[in-house]
């Protein structure tokens, strides 16, 4: 018969985890990347708030100019490659580390174009008037949409480093196995995906501000 404190042991065994047993369990690689990811969504609340206290006190209509095209097809590229990522863990877990390579590769790519449309939709405001140092409500979209490109480009570092240790790895069954079996692999996989889904969503909470304030 059991005693008391095995019976005890067992039922506490039976409990949902706490919030703070939750947190011991996280990587703690991954708790920094959380902790990043909070400092860069304080970083761009400061600046879309201090964006659209300047907007407002122009006391200009919205809509005067017509937002950049290639901002709006720029979301659209960013939305897909994050359709993209969402699919590695996938192919991961079913040991297809060609697929995975391709995975990667067309996120990286579709990476690329997102930036090169930013640039051309920085063009465009340049063709509008709208220049850096101009009105200080110009010099913020300008700002908040470089500093973006740049946190897409560190993630973009991270993806192609990944890449390169995927695709070295797909060339030899022994080196996939081990790629495959390495739970660190996963983890960078697990990340990746977080930060790749966070920028997304912030560009997309920033290109709604832009339109409706723009």
């Amino acid at each position: 018969m059991n005693s008391d404190k095995e019976r005890k042991d067992k039922v506490g065994a039976n409990q949902p985890a706490t919030s703070f047993q939750r947190m011991e369990r996280v990587p703690p690689l991954q708790m920094m990347l959380y902790l990043g990811l909070v400092g860069i969504g304080v970083l761009f609340l400061f600046l879309t708030g201090a964006y659209i206290s300047t907007r407002s006190a122009t006391q200009l209509p919205a809509g005067i100019q017509q937002f950049p095209k290639f901002f709006s097809i720029s979301t659209i590229v960013l939305l897909l490659s994050s359709y993209v990522v969402a699919q590695a863990p996938r192919l991961y877990r079913a040991d297809d580390v060609n697929g995975l390579a391709r995975c990667l590769g067309a996120t990286l790519l579709l990476g690329s174009i997102f930036a090169g449309l930013q640039v051309l939709g920085w063009r465009e405001l340049m063709l509008q008037g709208v220049f850096f140092e101009g009105k200080a409500s110009g010099t913020y979209v300008y700002l908040i949409s470089a500093l973006h490109v740049l946190h897409l480009l560190g993630g973009m570092l991270f993806l192609l480093a990944l890449l390169l240790r995927t695709v070295h790895a797909s060339r030899d069954a022994v080196r996939s196995l081990v790629f495959i079996r390495n739970p660190y692999r996963r983890l960078q996989l697990r990340m990746l995906g977080i930060y790749w889904h966070f920028i997304d969503a912030l560009w997309v909470l920033l290109f709604v501000v832009f339109v409706f304030m723009y």
